[in-house]
């Protein structure tokens, strides 16, 4: 009976490279949709959600940038490439150096479960290119509850969190917060940040000064306020506000480092059901997000007027300050027709993004804008129909975009773009244990504010304001196959990218080019005994530009990682310890675009231990070894669309090791 529980589950999340656990999720989960659950339980190590998809994920892989904040790429894609909404919300980060990409602005201890879908199959979100991830957070709930967690690690990492629920049959309210700071992480050769940047031989200005040397690598704070309200037995209010404060960020393979990173989430979500004949729900959602974000050369050497180097001597500190904000509604009504579920929806955002360089040498002076008030707003219109025809389920959906881009400079002309996307999914169930699924659709994305408008400190315009919207057709087909006591899923893709938004180091600019990507994955789970069981995923892509040209020698897609393995074995006895042992590994970086900056980097096989054991009812202990052989290696490579530091031989950018042997614990109070 239980290995049919742990079947049935495993099943339920698609096969995800994740912890098999008993909780039930409330999700509707299509059959190309990867769930990554209950991760504010399981991903306590840190406050990252773009780690805790690289190591639950075989599709996810890392950008790193620091010890936190880190970027994630699905599917040899990155950027706004992909769509990532908090609880519906849209949220993008202020800099343009994706310092605080919108994974970023939510941390693990509040997050309930995460849907990854790939492929070009959602039209309710604005710009889902290549797959769009959701982050669904905690909820709250009736009955009192709360939790305190405290959590340790190596490098001095301190985190505490706290989290509340309760209320009535109607009113239910969630308060939680976290507080958590880090030195900087070593590589598994000892080197923290400081060393590491003197290993690549990063220009001596660029390295951090000595009083700043030993610093932390962040402090990072995190609240959430949820209150749902059922109005009626068949409508429901849910308000949400979230605020993320992050102080003194370091980026060591970056120019600069974060003076701080704060933003607020605000969200109201009205739900109604069952209205009529023609409303089986009713669905309208509001919301707002703001960020701030300033980068500082100030704790670099070239800002050290007491340095005795006299290159340096002259105190230059520049910041980049940069917010954004965000504005959303959306509106969708479904309602039941035969066989027909019919979804409906109007959807409109307003994203402004702003920014100037100053010189604390120089106060007085006016230095230019590097995004100067640009908006980009949004309008479309979606309708999704959801056929069920005996063994076949079929999904068809449309969706119509009109999008303005605009910013305040006078040399620099406003864009309008029009677009209507859509797709088929199918899906044959062709019996109780076997699926069949393929779909084919279109989908798009306008290019943002940086690659349109962006000028750098030096006044080189970056930007290219005539760029096209990036086109995506594409094809996907799998299957998924249940046994007694194991699952097995397999997925393909081809994905034709026309207009494709490239960045090239010959023109220091951003271009249209067509391209393709391919690739597969492959999935699945196998329980040996009620308490010992396996899962595996895997995943292959590969990216070619169509055509060479000048300004893009190189036919190598850039940021297409090679195959990645993750794997583990779980055993869990008397339901009160938990063993858990992980494989995550990579092929070497052997198809990159040297000629935009990247570079070949080396296979890895990194193992991963942690314990979880319950004390009664009210007390958990979770003990954990991450990276336990010590490896030095690197997961993100350096397409120079993103500002890093030269190593000052042959045009090399410096590489960000990831962290070496990590040991960690954390206790947690239930009550």
């Amino acid at each position: 009976m239980k290995k049919g529980i742990y079947l049935s589950l495993v099943c339920s999340v698609c096969l995800n490279a994740a912890e098999v656990e008993l909780e039930t999720i409330n999700v509707a989960t299509k059959v190309d949709t990867e769930v990554v659950k209950d991760v504010s339980g399981k991903d306590i190590k840190s406050a990252d959600v773009g780690e805790a998809l690289f190591k639950q994920s075989a599709s996810v892989s890392l950008g790193r940038r620091s010890g936190i904040a880190n970027d994630i790429i699905l599917r040899g894609q990155k950027k706004d490439n992909i769509n990532i909404t908090i609880d519906g919300a849209k949220v993008y980060g202020a800099c343009p150096n994706r310092m605080d990409p919108p994974v970023s602005h939510i941390l693990t201890n509040n997050v309930d479960y995460i849907e990854i879908n790939e492929g070009p199959f959602n039209v309710e979100d604005f710009g889902s290119l290549s797959g769009d991830v959701k982050i669904h957070t905690v909820k709250p709930e009736k009955e009192f509850d709360g939790e305190v967690n405290l959590g340790l690690g190596s490098w001095g990492y301190q985190k505490g969190a706290f989290s509340l629920s309760g209320g009535t049959d109607n009113v239910r309210v969630l308060l939680s917060g976290s507080a958590e700071t880090s030195e900087q992480y070593e590589d598994g050769d000892g080197n923290d940040f400081t060393e590491q940047m003197e290993e690549a031989g990063v220009p001596m200005g660029t390295r951090y000064q000595p009083g700043y040397q030993a610093m932390d690598a962040y402090t990072k704070k995190t609240f959430m306020a949820k209150l749902f309200w059922d109005i009626a037995d068949n409508q429901e209010l849910r308000l949400s506000y979230t605020a993320n404060r992050s102080d003194d960020v370091l980026y060591p393979s970056s120019k600069m480092d974060a003076l701080y990173d704060d933003s607020d989430i605000y969200n109201a979500e009205y739900i109604a059901k069952d209205l009529g004949k023609y409303s089986k729900e009713l669905n309208v959602q509001v919301y707002q997000s703001e960020v701030d974000h300033p980068m500082t050369t100030k704790y670099r050497i070239m800002s050290d007027s007491n340095t005795s180097d006299s290159i340096w001597n002259s105190n230059k500190t520049m910041t980049s300050h940069l917010t954004t904000k965000m504005q959303g509604a959306k509106l969708k009504n479904s309602f039941d027709m035969d066989n027909h579920t019919i979804t409906a929806g109007l959807d409109y955002s307003l994203r402004n993004w702003d920014g100037r360089y100053y010189m604390d040498y120089m106060p007085m002076m006016t230095f230019p804008k590097s995004i100067d008030d640009a908006d980009t707003k949004n309008m479309g219109i979606f309708l999704k129909d959801k056929i069920t025809l005996d063994k076949f389920e079929v999904d068809v959906a449309l969706r119509y975009d009109h999008t303005k881009i605009s910013d305040n400079n006078a040399s620099q002309q406003d864009n309008t773009y029009k677009e209507l996307t859509g797709y088929v999914f199918g899906t044959y169930h062709a019996n109780e244990s076997t699926k069949y699924f393929a779909g084919i659709g279109k989908s798009s994305r306008v290019p943002d504010a940086r690659e349109l408008y962006f000028i750098s400190s030096k006044g080189q315009v970056v930007g290219t304001d005539s760029l096209q919207n990036t086109v995506n057709y594409e094809f996907d087909i799998g299957a998924e196959k249940q046994y007694e006591n194991a699952t097995v899923k397999v997925k393909a893709f081809y994905s034709k990218l026309d207009d494709f938004i490239a960045y090239s180091a010959i023109s220091k600019s951003f271009e249209n080019l067509d391209a393709t990507i391919y690739g597969f994955e492959l999935s699945g789970a196998y329980i040996a005994t009620s308490a010992l069981y396996f899962d595996y995923g895997m995943a292959y892509q590969r990216g070619k530009k169509e055509d060479v040209s000048t300004t893009q020698p190189d036919k190598d897609m850039p940021e297409i990682p090679p195959f990645k393995l993750n794997a583990a074995v779980n055993y869990d006895y008397d339901d009160t310890l938990k063993l858990k042992a992980e494989v995550i590994a990579s092929d070497s970086w052997s198809d990159f675009d040297f000629d935009n900056g990247e570079q070949e980097l080396d296979a890895y096989a990194v193992v991963n231990l942690k314990g979880t054991k319950e004390f009664g009812k009210n007390f958990e202990l979770t003990v954990g070894i991450d990276n336990v052989l010590d490896k030095t290696y690197a997961v993100s490579n350096t397409y120079k669309d993103l500002t890093l530091l030269s190593t000052g031989t042959g045009g090399d950018v410096m590489l960000m090791n990831e962290p070496g042997r990590y040991f960690y614990t954390n206790i947690k109070y239930k009550f």
